[in-house]
């Protein structure tokens, strides 16, 4: 689809890490359109698989207090891009270790995604984490510090996200196309986290 043009922004509120502008478009027949947009430094989300000694496949989850939503809501471990010029990749593993305080060996891109294209330009990028072994946690702010962290059987995830027990979009995202690359690359009835 072409012909649309952004003509200019007109910042209305700048915050700590988003800032909401009013953005003038052109159509394709010329006219003029408005549309509020919450800029943003876009976010990164990890997948920490743990393989327990019997080879079955776990994921780490929090359970954190979402302001916005008024409860917890049961997530992948993810952080915003707030570190000028920090790599995706480098900012996922920060996150990992701050919230759930696991440290991955590998870091394997899975997809990117755009949250809510209606109102932001934010990009999640996730990633699968594997090879995690534990490291001290520093969380950050009074929703981290509270949070509950799950270690869940991956199988059991999935069921979670078709209960509706898994919501959150990144998360949903995220546990499947874990589980599809995971399905994909190990040989009938192996279970090993090591994708």
């Amino acid at each position: 689809m072409t012909g649309f043009r952004h003509r200019s922004d007109t910042e209305v509120h700048q915050g700590f890490v988003w800032n909401v502008v009013v953005a003038e478009f052109e159509a394709p027949d010329g006219s003029l359109f408005h549309r509020d947009i919450v800029r943003s430094p876009g976010a990164v989300a990890v997948v920490p698989l743990i393989v327990d000694d019997e080879g079955r496949t776990s994921v780490v989850l929090v359970n954190q207090y979402r302001p916005p939503y008024e409860r917890p809501v049961i997530e992948i471990p993810a952080g915003m891009r707030d570190v000028p010029g920090e790599p995706a990749e480098e900012t996922g593993r920060r996150e990992l270790v701050e919230e759930v305080g696991l440290s991955a060996g590998q870091m394997d891109h899975l997809l990117d995604m755009y949250p809510s294209p209606g109102m932001t330009d934010s990009v999640c990028t996730i990633f699968v984490a594997t090879r995690c072994i534990p490291t001290d946690h520093s969380r950050h702010g009074p929703e981290e510090e509270a949070m509950e962290v799950l270690e869940v059987p991956l199988d059991e995830a999935l069921a979670m996200i078709d209960r509706g027990e898994i919501a959150d979009a990144k998360s949903v995202c995220g546990l499947l196309a874990a589980a599809r690359r995971l399905a994909a690359v190990q040989p009938a009835g192996r279970d090993d986290g090591d994708a």
